[in-house]
């Protein structure tokens, strides 16, 4: 491997599984009782807000009582001592990378804790419910308030910036992700493409493992930190 100076890493849903906070591909497809399609596309919650405003107010007030565990810790310390440059990008709506103090962040699914007003498009720290209509506190309009998630159907965000990250990287690393998703299972390709090593740190083999120059795998609490402390000793 040549000299780094530039990283990407993608988180998925294994960097915040240790915390207790899980993914519907662990119910075989669904996610606390629910299928995907009743609570996470634009049509469930056009179909019944008020199930899919349900769901999120419960899932923000669980993400609030989990802590960040050793992967986050971990990746905020490479972003607070890695002098060249870092992106995380994550597939995670949980806050956990900042509560941990990660700063050079992208949450390409947007965030729970986070409502977006579909009435003046503001986007606005929430920790409450939404399920009681409240009104927006950019424009004051009432009850055009939903969770500021991607849902299956929408745009991630901000992929220009990742993909132009994508692009200079040196070194792109996928951590706790399925390589079922996209567009996020097509980075390590785009990645490679620009002349990135890549490596993968998973419980297990993700679908997309055979592109990866690297794998290592086991739990992300103790898999990250060794990888964290060989890139600083570098």
């Amino acid at each position: 491997m040549g000299e780094i100076r530039s990283i990407v890493i993608l988180t998925g849903a294994g960097v915040s599984a240790e915390s207790g906070i899980d993914t519907f591909r662990d119910g075989g497809g669904l996610w606390e009782q629910h299928r995907v399609e009743d609570v996470a596309t634009p049509e469930a919650f056009a179909r019944d807000p008020d199930l899919v405003q349900r769901f999120y107010d419960m899932r923000r007030a669980a993400i609030q009582t989990k802590q960040p565990n050793a992967a986050h810790d971990a990746l905020a310390r490479l972003d607070a001592q890695w002098t060249g440059e870092l992106l995380i990008v994550t597939q995670n709506v949980d806050d956990l990378h900042e509560r941990a103090g990660a700063r050079r962040l992208i949450h390409m699914h947007g965030e729970h804790l986070k409502a977006w007003c579909t009435a003046c498009d503001a986007r606005s720290s929430w920790l409450g419910p939404l399920g009681d209509r409240p009104a927006c506190p950019a424009c004051g309009v009432a009850g055009l308030l939903r969770p500021d998630v991607v849902w299956f159907g929408e745009m991630p965000y901000r992929m220009e910036d990742i993909y132009r990250a994508l692009n200079r990287a040196d070194l792109f690393v996928s951590i706790g992700t399925s390589g079922a998703v996209y567009p996020a299972a097509g980075f390590v390709r785009e990645a490679r493409a620009s002349g990135a090593a890549t490596l993968e740190l998973n419980m297990e083999p993700s679908q997309g493992t055979h592109w990866f120059d690297a794998a290592r795998h086991g739990p992300a609490s103790a898999l990250v930190p060794a990888w964290v402390a060989e890139m600083l000793e570098e």
